[in-house]
């Protein structure tokens, strides 16, 4: 049986909003909902908003705090992820490319656990300073936006040892 996935995300926006614990997962993983289980492992919460034609983030994926890979590439989005984006300390993997995003909030650099940020693709023009916050970041991709060169150069000052696709 197949269940659509918007229903998935909504069943686990739900629970994990409301602090769902590794046990819940595992039963998840266990259940005949084998395609749920690709999607949310005891190791690894992700969530794939990629093409689903969002112009705005849903407020309840701001309470997600067991998220780890955020995916909301291929979308309309507009201005800039909310603030509330601060609140996704165990994400390391963010792709919010080919949007029509014009910012990005300096709460951003409070995700101190993110590896990979995707902005390529968007209208960027400035970054925020607080992106050189981002020390375990390895890959930061800015390609297809006219970003400002002061704006990177203060960036790449602080992420020496980050790959910096421009």
């Amino acid at each position: 049986m197949k269940i659509p996935f918007l229903f998935i995300v909504l069943i686990f926006t739900a629970f994990l909003g409301a602090g769902c614990s590794n046990s819940f997962i595992q039963q998840v993983e266990n259940s005949q909902q084998s395609n749920v289980a690709k999607e949310v492992s005891s190791s690894k919460v992700k969530l794939d908003l990629s093409g689903s034609g969002l112009e705005k983030l849903p407020s309840n994926v701001l309470s997600m705090i067991s998220l780890e890979e955020l995916n909301l590439s291929n979308n309309q989005l507009t201005g800039a992820l909310p603030a509330e984006i601060r609140q996704l300390r165990n994400l390391r993997i963010l792709d919010a490319s080919n949007n029509l995003m014009t910012g990005v909030p300096a709460e951003i650099g409070q995700l101190t656990k993110l590896q990979e940020l995707n902005l390529s693709n968007n209208q960027l023009t400035g970054l925020p300073s607080e992106l050189g916050n981002l020390t375990s970041l390895r890959v930061l991709d800015l390609r297809g936006n006219a970003v400002s060169q002061q704006d990177l150069a203060g960036i790449k000052a602080k992420l020496k040892g980050t790959q910096i696709l421009e």
